[in-house]
């Protein structure tokens, strides 16, 4: 098992996890909406905090050398199944044409009281 750790210096938004490859696959958590410093949430809507939680999937995957086509699955948590649609669309501008399999997962309490979390899988080549 290997860790992936990121430099959190300049990157304040967010709850940046690190990433783990064990068994070929790299385990990637994006939770967000908290400003490490405060610890408040972090403004803007669904739509912003999905690109923060992408945001910092993407630090993890190029700082284990992997790109977003890497990714073959994501689990999206959301505080309120109503924000589905902003959330899905965050996440098909940041794949793009590649679009890995998704499960959502409505839920009452996230991690750090966040609005969204993601957790990505990626491939190890």
């Amino acid at each position: 098992m290997k860790k992936i750790t990121l430099d959190t210096k300049g990157h304040n938004p967010g709850h940046y996890a690190p990433g783990v490859i064990a068994g070929g696959m790299l385990y990637i958590s994006g939770q967000l909406s908290l400003d490490l410093d405060t610890r408040k949430v972090c403004t803007g809507d669904i739509k912003d905090h999905m690109h923060l939680a992408l945001h910092n999937v993407e630090r993890v995957l190029h700082a284990a050398g992997l790109t977003r086509k890497d990714v073959v699955q994501c689990r999206v948590y959301l505080t309120d199944i109503e924000n589905w649609q902003a959330a899905n669309e965050a996440y098909a501008e940041f794949f793009g044409e590649h679009t890995p399999a998704r499960v959502v997962v409505p839920v009452s309490d996230l991690h750090f009281g966040c609005l969204a979390e993601i957790e990505a899988i990626a491939e190890v080549k």
